[in-house]
């Protein structure tokens, strides 16, 4: 199993007082040459707004954009004339395409927010902007669930891009197999709470609450806990 591991505690950290974030890649004021992207997976951040804080207004252009909120509502607004909230158990998709303005904002004034935001890159530039969002709800124990892929495939949402993103739940002694979709793809397992070990032709890998593994080369996955593990994998393509 040929791999890269990122470990949480090796992320790029920033606490602004009203944004504490984690970045698994470059972004912001964070760089580091060797963690530029997974393929086409250019941004994986977790963040935690301030109660009544946000994200003001700003722009965005041909970028694939998945919100995933873990507490609390963001409350989004954008210049394609969406206003709504995303509340736990939601997945949001924006294609910012040809240029949109968008801002996202805690919608308590007493409670964090928390959430995923993930960046993919399209495979077709300056395509038409598109906003779409759904509900998941909480994942059973020992599922994977699809939730994001291309536009001609099954899942609920859809992006520009050979890419599929699943939400998944082992449960205590569990064990779960995941096959890549594309032969020219990676596989991007990220632990979002619990523990994990991920296994792939005899080699495995132990990942911690935050961990994540890009794997690069095999084809079939396992993903097993001893206590229970969320995680998201994300099937992407590396060129």
């Amino acid at each position: 199993m040929k791999s890269i591991l990122y470990p949480a505690h090796e992320r790029g950290h920033f606490n602004f007082g009203w944004l504490e974030t984690y970045h698994t890649f470059s972004f912001g004021h964070y760089h580091d040459p060797s963690r530029m992207s997974f393929g086409a997976l250019r941004v994986f951040n977790d963040d935690s707004v301030a109660p009544g804080a946000g994200f003001g207004t700003h722009p965005h252009r041909n970028m694939e954009i998945i919100s995933i909120p873990t507490s609390g509502v963001i409350m989004h607004e954008d210049s394609m004339g969406h206003a709504q909230g995303i509340a736990v158990g939601d997945v949001q998709v924006m294609s910012a395409g040809t240029g949109i303005t968008h801002s996202e904002y805690n919608g308590s004034n007493t409670d964090d927010l928390k959430f995923f935001q993930i960046w993919i890159i399209p495979q077709q530039a300056n395509v038409t902007p598109r906003y779409d969002q759904v509900y998941i709800g909480n994942i059973a124990p020992n599922t994977i669930t699809r939730v994001v892929g291309p536009q001609d495939g099954d899942a609920p949402l859809w992006i520009h891009q050979q890419a599929w993103l699943d939400m998944g739940h082992v449960g205590p002694q569990g064990t779960l197999q995941y096959m890549r979709k594309n032969q020219s793809n990676g596989i991007f397992v990220y632990i979002t709470d619990g523990t994990a070990t991920i296994e792939a032709a005899g080699v495995s890998q132990h990942l911690n609450s935050r961990d994540a593994i890009g794997i690069l080369d095999e084809h079939e996955i396992s993903i097993a806990s001893e206590h229970g593990a969320h995680f998201i994998v994300i099937d992407v393509p590396l060129a």
